[in-house]
C-alpha cells in the first residue's frame, strides 16, 4: 500500500499556503451538517472537522458531508482508540482522496502502543489520511514518524510554533503535515461557553500539566476576534492548518451559518 496518502505532498517539498477549516462536534445533526457543509465549501474553507465524542459518530457526519460537497476535505478530531478501536471504525462511503482519519489515545493504559497499533490497522484498511493528536513530544513524535499529519490542541501561536520546529525536527526526511485546532468565537453571546469549556480543560490533570509546562492557560489559547487569526496566521507559518472549532451559545444552524460567514469575512480582512 501507498504510503503517500490524499493530500499529502511528496517529501521535500514546501508546505502548501497556510489553510483555515472549520471544526464542529461529533453530535451536530445530519440536517445541520447537509445545509451547513455546502457553505463552508463554497466560503472557501479547506476542511470539514468533527469532533468524535460519545453521543456523536464523527465518520457517518462525514459521509453526510462528503454526499452533499466534492472538494471540501473531511476530517475526524480526533477518535479515542480505547473508546473506538480502528479495527471497528465504518470507513464506508468515504472519499479517501479528501478523508483524514483523525485518531488519537483517549484514556488507554499504553497510549503510544494503542496509537502505534491503530495506525497500523488502518494501513491495512484505507487510503485515507492519518492524522494523530498529540499533546506531547513522545506522540508528537510518533506522528512524525508514522502518521500523514499531527493535530495539536490548546495552544498559542508561540507554542504551536515550537510544537512545528520539533515535528520538523522528528519528521527526518518525510512530509508530515501539522494542524492547529483553535477553539473560537464570532459573537460576545458565545464567550460565557468558550470560558467554560476552557475551564474544563484546564481542569484536565494530563491538559492543566502542559498548561503549566507552557506557561499559559487554556482560554489565551483560543480566538475571539479577527486579529487573533492573523496572529495565528503570521506567527505559525509552519502550520498547514488552522481549524476553527466553532463555539457558539446554542450550536444551531442559524447560529453556526453565521460563524462560518463571520469567520470568512475575517479571512478576507487578514488578506
Amino acid at each position: 500500500m501507498s504510503q503517500q496518502r490524499a493530500n499529502q505532498p511528496a517529501a521535500g517539498q514546501p508546505a502548501p499556503d497556510q489553510a483555515v477549516s472549520i471544526g464542529l462536534m461529533g453530535t451536530t445533526s445530519a440536517d445541520t451538517l447537509r445545509a451547513l457543509a455546502p457553505r463552508i465549501e463554497r466560503l472557501g474553507f479547506a476542511s470539514l472537522w468533527l469532533n468524535d465524542v460519545p453521543g456523536g459518530d464523527s465518520l457517518a457526519g462525514l459521509r453526510v458531508a462528503a454526499s452533499v460537497t466534492s472538494t471540501l476535505r473531511l476530517a475526524t478530531g480526533v477518535i479515542p482508540t480505547d473508546r473506538r478501536p480502528a479495527a471497528s471504525l465504518d470507513l464506508d462511503g468515504l472519499p479517501v482522496e479528501r478523508t483524514a482519519v483523525g485518531i488519537g489515545s483517549g484514556r488507554a493504559d499504553r497510549p503510544l502502543a494503542a496509537v502505534r497499533d491503530a495506525i497500523a490497522e488502518l494501513r491495512e484498511r484505507t487510503e485515507a489520511s492519518i492524522v494523530v493528536g498529540a499533546l506531547g513530544p513522545r506522540m508528537r513524535r510518533l506522528a512524525a514518524e508514522e502518521a500523514d499529519g499531527v493535530l495539536l490542541n490548546w495552544l498559542t501561536p508561540d507554542a504551536a510554533a515550537a510544537a512545528m520546529r520539533d515535528l520538523a525536527a522528528d519528521a527526518v526526511g518525510r512530509r508530515v503535515r501539522g494542524v492547529l485546532y483553535v477553539r473560537t468565537i464570532v459573537d460576545e453571546a458565545a464567550r460565557p461557553m468558550l470560558q467554560e469549556e476552557s475551564a474544563r480543560y484546564d481542569a484536565v490533570p494530563a491538559y492543566a500539566a502542559n498548561f503549566d509546562r507552557l506557561g499559559f492557560r487554556a482560554v489565551e489559547s483560543t480566538i475571539d476576534h479577527a486579529a487573533a487569526l492573523t496572529a495565528y496566521a503570521e506567527q505559525t507559518d509552519a502550520l498547514d492548518e488552522v481549524v476553527l472549532r466553532a463555539i457558539t451559545p446554542g450550536a444551531t444552524l442559524a447560529e453556526l451559518e453565521s460563524f462560518v460567514e463571520h469567520a470568512a469575512a475575517w479571512i478576507a480582512e487578514r488578506g
